[in-house]
């Protein structure tokens, strides 16, 4: 129980000083857009993009679905355009090792919680796919910024995955690790230390969440966030490069768990 509850004993003393550089960053950090361009495409196993929408299967062969759900990386925040972003790229590593087509498409919101998801992104699940074989959920910077409790979080998280495996009947569900808000640039100490502990909290809640099923798979958050060439320019959110390390992280977990079938 003591566990569960560190970061907030931690924070407790150092509220006024933590709200003052909590204000600091959000007034300091630049406010990035959204990626340009349509959140969805395929990615051929030629390596080629094609962002024409709807994405229809490749009448040649089989074509794997992919749909990313989550706060701002999903939304391509950091990237110029959504080709660069962490689902697109997680489709092309796909598609490569898999010698197969991967049509993809992107559900993010910039500054969503799981709890916000659940209200505006689950909605628009009828009009996204019939169905997804993969689908990777990432989330968890906002909810530790929030400081949700691990209870709701795991409550909140149980839900959307109870949501999406209803709607998709996915094969394969890739659960992202909280980031280790310990390492972001852009955050001060003690803030970056206290966030830190707090982001390790939640993300032990998906560890466990993930491994208590079948069909989910937990992979940690582990490409290097202090490599300025891994991030944005506002040291919050991977940048291109960063996505791609991201993205080959995340098909190697796969790809070793054996959970992907053609």
């Amino acid at each position: 129980m003591l566990c569960a509850y560190w970061a907030e004993l931690v924070a407790l003393p150092l509220l006024p000083l933590l709200s003052w550089q909590g204000k600091r960053v959000r007034a300091n950090t630049p406010r990035l857009p959204e990626a340009s361009g349509l959140p969805s495409g395929v990615c051929a196993y030629s390596a080629t993009y094609s962002t024409t929408s709807p994405v229809a299967d490749n009448p040649g062969g089989k074509t794997l679905r992919l749909i990313g759900l989550g706060e701002s990386t999903i939304a391509g925040v950091g990237v110029d355009r959504y080709e660069q972003s962490i689902t697109a790229q997680f489709a092309l590593a796909l598609s490569g090792q898999l010698q197969a087509d991967v049509a993809w498409q992107a559900l993010g919101k910039n500054g969503a919680d799981i709890a916000e998801a659940i209200a505006t992104l689950l909605p628009l699940l009828p009009e996204a796919s019939p169905r997804a074989d993969i689908l990777l959920i990432a989330f968890g910077v906002n909810d530790t910024t929030a400081f949700k409790s691990n209870r709701r979080y795991r409550a909140d998280l149980t839900q959307l995955i109870d949501a999406v495996e209803q709607h998709f009947s996915p094969k394969l569900i890739v659960i992202s690790g909280v980031p280790p808000l310990h390492a972001f640039p852009a955050l001060p100490q003690p803030l970056r230390m206290v966030l830190g502990i707090k982001a390790r909290s939640l993300d032990n809640v998906a560890r466990q969440l993930a491994s208590a099923r079948p069909r989910l798979l937990y992979v940690a958050t582990g490409f290097d966030i202090q490599d300025a060439a891994l991030m944005a320019h506002d040291g919050y959110h991977p940048s291109a490069k960063g996505a791609q390390a991201w993205a080959a992280q995340l098909t190697g977990a796969c790809l070793q768990a054996q959970l992907i079938t053609l």
